[in-house]
């Protein structure tokens, strides 16, 4: 509380007043003020007392009676990829084939012959039939060059016969171990690769360099920005970690990244001797991804029974159990955090008895190991999240695109699909994100899923699965303090509260008060970053 005074003391950078403040903090629900210095907020309260507080030098932000809340915190989504999407072949438009086909020609008139063709973000489901693509789609205008589409979850992708021949993928080769070369009757490869399947291409397509993935960076953090996001948490390969690194060091990071390492790094991380997490207030690193399956787009979420419109089909696994409780094992006792991708019932399963075997090996303690996505979870299952401390890090956009088709590919199997208020009740910690660019990184978007379960533009009436529904306040605070729960932050951010970081969101509508059916309407008016106004719409 000294600090706090002293800060006082050295006067208020800058005062926003006049708001309908969601503190987010139980102890202060609600307050008309924010006062922040030195990054740090040190006052909340009322207009009349603040303004007391105020010198000469006081930045004041007048809120004109708009709802302010903490920062946005999404605790999923590919900073880098999302940037890099912004500035590529972007497919997701497309309605149908003849869609596709036609932004595909369009780009290719400004690509030389012989340079890969990547980008994507395709969406199947979407399109009258739901029938996958081949690459006797592409071929025609593609002759020149290889092409490598990916769809929307990153889980499958469309390659066309000449990216196929440099990947060496014929008539002959076998699906990978964890992958799936899809072929037609004749046995002919498609063009469709599941999972690691596409792995042949990692070292074909070549690295953007180091200018572009900078560039990449600098137009996702504006647009993450805009969308009211203060911090981001998600996978970083090294040579993107490297970068933000340097960016950091330049006073170039616009925001606060919790990075993640991927399971390939185990080994070193390791023996590194590093303990999750490490880093400062705008850049940290701790914790190791885990593919335990793949997407119910792609028809490789791992399930204990098979597809119902693909009855000789399970899913796909990364790891046998055996494989998998020893890796989690041994991350758990580096006292790395693990965060697992599991989609599938039988891999939510899996990783949760990986997990409940590291509590046996290594005994229990605060690791706040999560399973990302969550999407089927048994009955049975939901309550193990909680005994085991594991958080649940979901994506609320997810549920309503994938229920326009989610239960032909399930079918009775849905009413255990998206499980938001199942898992609340179980008492398992959420953390909202987007899997962006699987999804649009816009939180408003999710908080709008997460309360009415419909689409955006509406319906189905009363939500899809209304059961699963939550309240505005549980998507708000999982959107903000139990993201920063997720990464070891919840005492530094997540509610505004003297001491915390000075994050915040200046909202044009009140969610809280707005009827649901309106919450998409909100839009961004400003992002307070450590104190500082960064973006105003």
């Amino acid at each position: 509380m000294n600090v706090v005074i002293n800060r006082i003391k050295k006067g208020i950078d800058l005062a926003v007043l006049n708001a309908a403040v969601w503190t987010g903090n139980q102890l202060m629900p609600a307050a008309e003020a924010v006062g922040m210095c030195a990054g740090k907020i040190v006052f909340v309260g009322t207009t009349a007392d603040l303004r007391d507080l105020c010198g000469p030098d006081t930045n004041i932000f007048d809120a004109g009676g708009r709802r302010v809340v903490p920062g946005f915190n999404d605790a999923h989504l590919h900073l880098e990829q999302g940037g890099r999407m912004m500035r590529s072949l972007d497919l997701r438009p497309a309605r149908d084939e003849q869609d596709f086909v036609r932004l595909l020609a369009a780009h290719m008139k400004n690509i030389p012959p012989g340079r890969w063709v990547t980008g994507g973000n395709w969406d199947h489901e979407a399109w009258p039939g739901g029938k996958l693509p081949g690459r006797r789609l592409i071929d025609a205008l593609t002759p020149d060059n290889p092409v490598l589409l990916r769809r929307v979850d990153g889980h499958a992708a469309l390659a066309n016969s000449l990216a196929l021949e440099m990947a060496g993928i014929r008539r002959e080769t076998p699906d990978p171990p964890a992958g799936r070369i899809v072929r037609d009757p004749h046995g002919e490869a498609t063009g469709m690769l599941v999972n690691q399947a596409q792995a042949p291409f990692q070292n074909l397509i070549p690295e953007p360099d180091e200018e572009d993935i900078a560039a990449s960076l600098d137009d996702a953090m504006q647009h993450c920005l805009a969308c009211g996001l203060t911090s981001v948490q998600g996978p970083m390969p090294e040579s993107v970690f490297r970068i933000v690194q340097r960016m950091h060091r330049q006073g170039r990071l616009k925001i606060r990244v919790y990075a993640w390492s991927c399971i390939e790094t185990l080994d070193s991380l390791c023996q590194s001797g590093i303990e999750a997490p490490i880093g400062d207030d705008m850049l940290r690193f701790g914790a190791v991804k885990f593919f335990v399956d793949g997407s119910f787009g792609a028809g490789s979420a791992l399930l204990f029974e098979p597809y119902d419109d693909d009855p000789d089909n399970c899913g796909i696994t990364h790891y046998d159990e055996q494989a998998l409780g020893e890796m989690v094992c041994r991350a758990d006792a580096a006292r790395l955090q693990i965060v697992a991708h599991a989609i599938g019932d039988q891999a939510v399963c899996r990783i949760l008895n990986a997990l409940a075997q590291a509590v046996t090996v290594n005994g229990k303690r605060d690791s706040r190991h999560r399973i990302e996505h969550a999407q089927l979870v048994r009955p049975q299952d939901l309550e193990r999240f909680a005994e085991l401390g594991v958080l649940a890090s979901i994506q609320p956009s997810h549920a309503t695109d994938d229920m326009r088709w989610i239960e032909r590919r399930i079918g009775a199997r849905v009413a255990h699909s998206y499980p938001f208020k199942s898992l609340v009740d179980a008492g398992a910690g959420i953390a909202l994100g987007s899997d962006w660019p699987c999804e649009p990184p816009d939180p408003v978007r999710a908080l709008h899923a997460a309360v009415t379960r419909e689409a955006c533009g509406g319906g189905p009436p009363g939500g899809w699965i209304p059961q699963e529904k939550v309240s505005v306040e549980h998507a708000l605070a999982a959107a903000t303090n139990g993201s920063a729960h997720a990464e070891f932050q919840d005492h530094a951010k997540g509610i505004l509260a003297p001491g915390y970081l000075a994050d915040m969101v200046v909202l044009s509508r009140d969610p809280l008060r707005a009827p649901p059916s309106e919450i998409m309407e909100t839009q961004v008016d400003a992002t307070i970053l450590g104190g500082r106004v960064v973006c105003e719409r």
